[in-house]
This record gives C-alpha cells, sequence and structure tokens, in this order.
C-alpha cells in the first residue's frame, strides 16, 4: 500500500468511477502548468521541488544550532503567526508524546508558542510561567513587522535583555526571516542573531519544510533529515505521473472538485488520534487561505472523533447536507494499551478485555464511516502509516500538492491570499497607526 491511500468508496454512488476518470485530460493540464510554472501565483512554486533540493548543508546547520539551543535551553519559545508556527507545532505534536512538555527534561526543552493572538491574558501567563528558566527565542518572520509577532517579540525581547542582559539575550535569539530586507532581517543583522531565511518563492503556508518548520522541529529532537526524506518520497512519486490511478495527490484533488461541484462545500477532516489536533489546523490554513477565493471554495472544518461524536455527530449525522468528510488514519500507534479485564464487570466492558484500544478505535472509526454514509454524508479515508516524521513528510507533501492542483482546476490562483489584509487595514485605522487614517 502507498502512504497515505485514499478510500473512497463511501462517496459512492454520488461519485463514479467514469466521473473521475473524464477528468484526466484536465489534470494532465494542471499537473503541467504546476510543473511548467505557467499557471497563476507561479512565482510561488518553491515548495514544488523543495525536498529534493534541500541539502546536506541546511539540515546540518538546523541540526547543530538545535543542539546548541537544547544545551543553553529549558524553554525554547517560537514567535510567529499562520504558517510561521502552525508547521513546527502540527509535527511536534504529531511525533512526539502527547504530554511532551510534561516530559521535556530527558528530550529537550519544552516547546511553546507567541505570537499567534494579542491576548494580554497568554501573554502574561507565558511571562510567568518561564521566568525562573532559561530560554531561547525563535522569531519567524519575512517582515518583521505583523503586528502579532512584532508584539510578542517586543515583549519576550525585553524579558529576554532584563534576564541575561542585551549582549547575553543576543546570543539566545534566532530569526527566520527573509534573506536580504525587511525590519526582521535589519534588526538581526544589527544584532547579530543567528538566522535562517525564509525563500522568496515560498510562501507562508508552504513553508513548513523550510527552517520555518524544521528549527523548532530539530530543537524537539524531531529527525529533520526522516522528514524531508519523507517529503521527498512523496515528491518524486507525484511528480513522476499524472495519473488520477497512480498519483493520490491527484486523486484527492478530483474528488474535492467533484464533490465541491455537486454542492459540498464544506470539507470535515476527522482524525481518532488526539496527537492529529494541530496537523488539522495546519491543514485549514493550507487549504482554507489558498482556495478561499471570489465568493468560493471548499472550507475547511476539522472535528477530533471519538470527542466531537459527542458534541458535533448530531449535525455531521443528520444536519444540512452541504458537507463531506475526509478521515486521516493512523495505521498503527506509537504504543499498545489493552483494555483490562474486571471480575465484576460493572460496566459491561468484559467483552472487550485484551483488545488493543487501537482495535476498538478502528471499530469506532469504521462505525462512523458507515453512519454517515447512511445519513449521507459523504466521505473518504485517508490512511497514513505511522506517526514517524517520515510518514509525516510524505503527509505534509501530499496536502500542499493535493491542495494546489485542487485551487489549479477551480480556476484560481492557490498562492495568494489578498483577503486577509483587509482585516489589517480596519485594524491599523481603528488603531490610529500612521498612513491609515483616524480610527474610532
Amino acid at each position: 500500500m502507498t502512504f497515505p491511500h485514499i478510500n473512497y468508496e463511501n462517496l459512492k454512488p454520488l461519485i463514479s468511477e467514469r466521473e473521475i476518470d473524464q477528468y484526466q485530460p484536465e489534470v494532465d493540464r494542471v499537473c503541467g502548468m504546476l510543473e511548467e510554472g505557467t499557471g497563476l501565483g507561479s512565482d510561488f512554486l518553491g515548495w514544488l521541488h523543495l525536498p529534493s533540493s534541500t541539502g546536506d548543508e541546511i539540515l546540518s546547520d538546523l541540526e547543530n544550532t538545535a543542539r546548541e539551543i537544547q544545551r543553553s535551553a529549558q524553554v525554547f519559545i517560537c514567535i510567529g503567526i499562520g504558517g510561521s508556527y502552525l508547521g513546527s507545532k502540527a509535527a511536534i505534536d504529531f511525533v512526539l508524546p502527547n504530554f511532551y512538555n510534561q516530559q521535556s527534561n530527558s528530550r529537550g526543552p519544552e516547546i511553546y508558542f507567541a505570537g499567534h493572538n494579542i491576548s494580554s491574558d497568554y501573554m502574561a501567563d507565558l511571562l510567568d510561567l518561564i521566568a525562573d528558566k532559561d530560554v531561547c527565542l525563535n522569531v519567524i518572520s519575512k517582515s518583521g513587522t505583523t503586528t502579532e509577532p512584532a508584539i510578542a517579540f517586543r515583549l519576550l525581547k525585553q524579558m529576554m535583555e532584563k534576564k541575561y542582559g542585551v549582549e547575553g539575550a543576543r546570543s539566545r535569539i534566532y530569526a527566520t526571516t527573509d534573506r536580504a530586507r525587511g525590519a526582521l532581517k535589519s534588526l538581526a543583522d544589527r544584532e547579530g542573531y543567528k538566522t535562517f531565511v525564509i525563500p522568496d518563492d515560498v510562501g507562508g503556508r508552504f513553508s513548513v519544510l523550510t527552517p520555518v518548520g524544521l528549527l523548532p522541529m530539530a530543537v524537539a529532537g524531531l529527525d529533520i533529515r526522516s522528514l524531508i526524506d519523507g517529503a521527498k518520497t512523496a515528491e518524486e512519486h507525484y511528480s513522476r505521473s499524472s495519473s488520477i490511478r497512480e498519483n493520490p495527490a491527484c486523486l484527492y484533488a478530483v474528488l474535492r472538485h467533484l464533490l465541491y461541484g455537486k454542492g459540498k462545500s464544506i470539507e470535515i477532516m476527522a482524525s481518532f488520534q488526539p496527537a492529529l489536533g494541530s496537523l488539522l489546523e495546519w491543514w485549514k490554513q493550507l487549504a482554507g487561505e489558498s482556495e478561499g477565493k471570489n465568493h468560493g471554495g471548499i472550507f475547511p472544518a476539522s472535528v477530533q472523533y471519538t470527542t466531537d461524536l459527542h458534541s458535533l455527530g448530531q449535525w455531521v449525522q443528520e444536519g444540512n447536507r452541504i458537507v463531506f468528510e475526509t478521515f486521516l488514519i493512523v495505521e498503527s500507534s506509537n504504543r499498545e494499551v489493552k483494555v483490562p479485564k474486571f471480575e465484576d464487570d460493572l460496566d459491561g466492558l468484559n467483552y472487550l478485555a485484551g483488545k488493543p484500544l487501537d482495535f476498538v478505535n478502528e471499530k469506532a472509526y469504521q462505525g462512523t464511516a458507515q453512519a454517515h454514509r447512511e445519513g449521507e454524508t459523504p466521505n473518504m479515508t485517508l490512511r497514513i502509516q505511522d506517526r514517524s516524521s517520515h510518514s509525516l513528510g510524505r503527509l505534509f507533501y501530499f496536502f500542499e500538492r493535493g491542495v494546489a492542483l485542487t485551487g489549479y482546476l477551480m480556476g484560481i490562483n492557490p498562492f495568494d491570499q489578498p483577503g486577509v489584509e483587509f482585516y489589517k487595514k480596519n485594524m491599523f485605522a481603528l488603531l490610529n497607526k500612521p498612513g491609515y487614517g483616524k480610527g474610532n
């Protein structure tokens, strides 16, 4: 089985094999646009062959820097918003134990995130948490002027300089930013921060396999070489053929596009593993920011089952029939836990005694998929092998390529995000930022 593997049996009879195959000429066309760089947004295709072009020099630099941080810090804080933090958080949560920060003494520093909100309480609580701990920062921004991370960096930089002095703080701050320009690049050059480059041709939501994502992952102890190797394996496989039957990214894009054309305007990505929660958040940005254009596009939502079966399950089963589900299933867990046997059997669970929780979880997934299909919520299943860095690298690249192809099938530019600027203009005017008029 090639991973990720797609089972779309529960999309039938809404989608027929004939409909899928009829899309082959269009898929050939959009794959050609992607590979040849002739489509919309072609200036931002640096992610397309990034895995195969990531050399030993940058990986060694990242690993050496990570070891330096691990030796000197009890806490590592990533400052960024959107693609500047979602990918690394997704990877850390995916690969490492669920309670990593509580077990981090033997693994590496605790990992926290800042700059993805403007909450006084969040920042104050974070500053309290790290007050008596040795800290290193990674500030991630192409420009250095994005409001949320810029405010967080001001506060954390001030804290670092009080704790270590100006000179001491400089050696504990790492910047991931533009190669040549921007406020953060200028500051990093002036202060002498160790820097890593965000490639000019890679947009934020596609930057997980650049130093944006790789440095925090390496600090947390992930095998970034295995991650890149997994992505490279996917790149090679998906670049080789545009056949819908041979290329899972093409199949995923076609299925999504066909469902959208049949009025299914919301995709619910569902997992049965809490460790995948942050990955679903990363996918939501990737899909939402890439496809939500011109008053159209698939709205990406997520649920975590079985938890949400007890809250949103009723809506999915019997609510408005405008959704389809994509189940993201892990073939094998990192550890096995079995249901114990109790002599009194008061809860009536002895029929499961000796069964692994994964066995029960799999049956919960199967029962859910069947029930939702019977309730006219079409669904498909993506299966991944395990929670390894290699599997995650393949999955990251699969989603990047699948979402890009969906955008081209929709006739839009999947690599821009003009709508993101509207709230900023209003906010700046209300804050009386120079050049933005008077607020209220």
